[in-house]
């Protein structure tokens, strides 16, 4: 019982990690339903049109985690001046934050509009579909990128006032912004996509003009609600007379989030890179992994939440000086993390041979989907408690020690498994997903490893508040 009491918590302790996640949750949740509802119904098009439309997520996906990568350096030290009482430290994180974000945008647009096509055309293998079917795949990942770049501009400012409201405790208007972008989006989707009540049948296109519409829709209201409550969040009041920001908080922001940042874009290259394999064995497993990838999100949400639920908790703690404190709580909401998302684990392989038939797609896709799932859903603990110890060494400014965990290892070790298994044998796409799914065993480990070692319970805001020195 006394082993048992390390990794329970109270009643109260739940009760204050439920209010946390549950906003994420049904956030993520709602999200990813409907994301699941935009992929079935651009799906019911076609192998290719899905297809077209997954590849160029692979590339948007990418950008979405180079502006997560460098937001996340400035949230660890937004959360820990909010557990501080530093307002001014967090106001400078969310003017870092604006300022990196514009940046990525103008980038990423240029990346698209100039490289777009050879991009899209590497996940196209011309040993594995015929000519006409590669074709007509890349025809409609050109017309939905012509769209859907117009949305990364809305997308950066939600992440950047999501970011800074979450490191504050504050879940419920980011919630409620998703919720409002999710309603516009599906009922764009059903009126663009297919036509319906008299507007004009878009295909991908109509997929991409109601997503990028749900992204302003989000915005909008996501910065009225937070500036109409400058009382609360007084770390936004002035946040727009300049844009000066603190050197020695720059400084501490690049050192410790380049790492973040460069594990972000170089993990999401890797990721992408890993799909590239899978494509050679034709479009048939672009599609299988597209449906994977899409259901195990919906199901993966707990598993997110409590991994922003880590790093939001222990960085507030850490922040406020308590580390045993900080070590406690990441103990316990690990221990739940894994428990909870056994049971989801088992959820999906259950429900996996069925999900599978909402799409209008070949058999062959079908039968390789369900088998992916059953997969993904036995290795869904493991993750959880991969990415819950990626937080959680993160929290405490460990970022090169993150950068080696989750990217080098990516790199190091899953990328090379995947090539070798896909270029040099004929495994089924099947046999070869598994191995790499494996691999995250040996990452468990490293993990454990390091946070029994504490080398991650890290104050990082002690002392002079690097917001009240000189400024750039």
């Amino acid at each position: 019982m006394r082993v048992l009491k390390k990794f329970i918590g109270s009643k109260a302790f739940y009760a204050s990690v439920v209010a946390l996640i549950l906003p994420m949750m049904v956030q993520q949740g709602i999200t990813q339903f409907v994301n699941l509802l935009d992929n079935v119904m651009v799906g019911r098009l076609g192998t290719q049109p899905m297809s077209g439309v997954a590849i160029v997520n692979q590339i948007v996906f990418i950008f979405n985690l180079t502006i997560f990568g460098g937001l996340s350096g400035a949230s660890i030290f937004g959360a820990q001046f909010f557990g501080k009482g530093d307002r001014e430290g967090v106001r400078s994180t969310f003017r870092f934050r604006l300022l990196f974000g514009a940046v990525v945008v103008v980038l990423g647009m240029a990346v698209f509009l100039t490289w777009g096509e050879d991009l899209f055309s590497l996940y196209l293998d011309e040993n594995a579909s015929t000519p006409a079917e590669l074709a007509a795949t890349l025809n409609y990942a050109k017309e939905y990128t012509a769209i859907i770049i117009w949305g990364f501009f809305p997308f950066m400012i939600v992440q950047c006032y999501s970011s800074v409201l979450r490191d504050a405790g504050e879940t419920v208007g980011p919630m409620v912004s998703s919720m409002i972008a999710i309603f516009v989006n599906l009922i764009g989707n059903y009126l663009l996509i297919y036509g319906s009540f008299g507007f004009p049948k878009l295909g991908v296109a109509g997929a991409a003009l109601a997503t990028v519409i749900a992204r302003w829709s989000e915005m909008t209201y996501l910065v009225f609600y937070a500036h109409r409550r400058k009382k609360k969040f007084t770390f936004l009041q002035g946040a727009y007379r300049s844009f000066r920001i603190p050197l020695p908080l720059v400084r501490q922001i690049a050192v410790t989030g380049t790492p973040l940042l460069l594990n972000e874009v170089f993990w999401s290259i890797g990721t992408a890179m890993v799909s590239m394999c899978y494509a050679t064995r034709g479009l048939t497993a672009v599609a299988a992994t597209n449906i994977n990838s899409t259901v195990w999100n919906l199901f993966a949400i707990v598993m997110a939440a409590m991994g922003n639920a880590i790093g939001i908790l222990s960085g507030q703690l850490l922040g406020a000086g308590d580390i045993q404190g900080a070590k406690d709580t990441v103990r316990k909401l690990l221990f739940f993390s894994v428990a909870v998302n056994l049971l989801i684990g088992g959820a999906i392989v259950a429900v996996s041979p069925l999900i599978p038939f909402i799409y209008n797609t070949e058999a062959v896709v079908r039968q390789t989907a369900t088998h992916l799932l059953m997969i993904s859903g036995s290795f869904l603990p493991l993750s959880a408690f991969t990415q819950g110890s990626y937080f959680t060494i993160r929290s405490g400014g460990k970022t090169f020690i993150t950068f080696l965990f989750d990217c080098v290892y990516t790199w190091v070790v899953c990328l090379p498994i995947v090539f070798l298994l896909s270029s040099f044998t004929s495994l089924p796409l099947e046999w070869v997903f598994l191995c790499v799914q494996a691999a995250d065993i040996l990452k468990a480990v490293i993990g454990a490893v390091m946070l029994k070692s504490g080398i991650w319970a890290n104050n990082m805001v002690s002392g002079d508040s690097p917001a009240q020195t000189q400024e750039v």
